[in-house]
């Protein structure tokens, strides 16, 4: 995937902030069946938010980092417990980028 300009996260920032949190990730972890479901959610809308609450502030972090990275996905902003992520779906793109 190509990187994304400042102002297309832009733009996907504003799209994704009505967004529910789709995915939760909480004391289990990131487990194989949590990661399923996030390649389905990105398949289908290809923006999407998660909310990752394991431990501590560096823990999250590199949940989200191995998530972006398991998913083939780009980050685009994470505030706090949520990450926004994007990976464009090459068959029916959903989103149409500036």
């Amino acid at each position: 995937m190509s990187a994304l300009t400042e102002k297309q996260k832009q733009h996907l920032r504003g799209l994704g902030h009505k967004l529910k949190p789709a995915v939760l990730i909480g004391a289990n972890g990131y487990t194989d069946a949590v990661r399923a479901e996030i390649d389905l959610a990105l398949q289908r809308h290809e923006l999407m938010k998660v909310r990752v609450s394991v431990g501590e502030r560096a823990a999250r972090d590199a949940a989200i980092e191995q998530l972006c990275a398991d998913a083939s996905a780009s980050l685009i902003q994470r505030i706090g417990h949520m990450a926004l992520i994007f990976r464009r779906n090459r068959d029916k793109p959903r989103i149409t980028l500036p």
